[in-house]
Order: C-alpha cells, then sequence, then structure tokens
C-alpha cells in the first residue's frame, strides 16, 4: 500500500509506471514499484495479479538500399 504523497498510481491505472521505485537491480533487468507492479527493462510490466503486458518496442523501417 502507498504511503507516498500525493498517492501513486495503481497497478491498473494507465500511468502505472510513474509509481515510485521501491527496489532496483539493474543487474537482473528489473525494478519494484510502489504498486507492486515489477518494470522489466526490456519495457515489459508483471502486474500484481499476474497479468503480463508485453514490451513496448519501438520497430524502426529498415531503410531502403
Amino acid at each position: 500500500m502507498c504511503r507516498h504523497f500525493p498517492s501513486c498510481p495503481t497497478a491498473d491505472a494507465a500511468d502505472r509506471e510513474a509509481a515510485r521505485t521501491i527496489a532496483h537491480h539493474p543487474e537482473q533487468g528489473w525494478s519494484l514499484l510502489c504498486n507492486e507492479v515489477l518494470l522489466f527493462d526490456d519495457t515489459g510490466d508483471l502486474l500484481p495479479d499476474g497479468s503480463i503486458i508485453p514490451p513496448s518496442r519501438l520497430v524502426l523501417a529498415q531503410a531502403a538500399r
């Protein structure tokens, strides 16, 4: 439960990744946010209910040759 003021966004909010980081493990590629969301370096998320938010990678168009 968040004790910050103002409160961090909940895990089901669109801006869930704006919650404060409470544990950061760059060597393992993840961070735990205050709203219990696991945020991965590849931009994927694991929500507290076990739901997965896939990575949001930009796809670059291949240059014409």
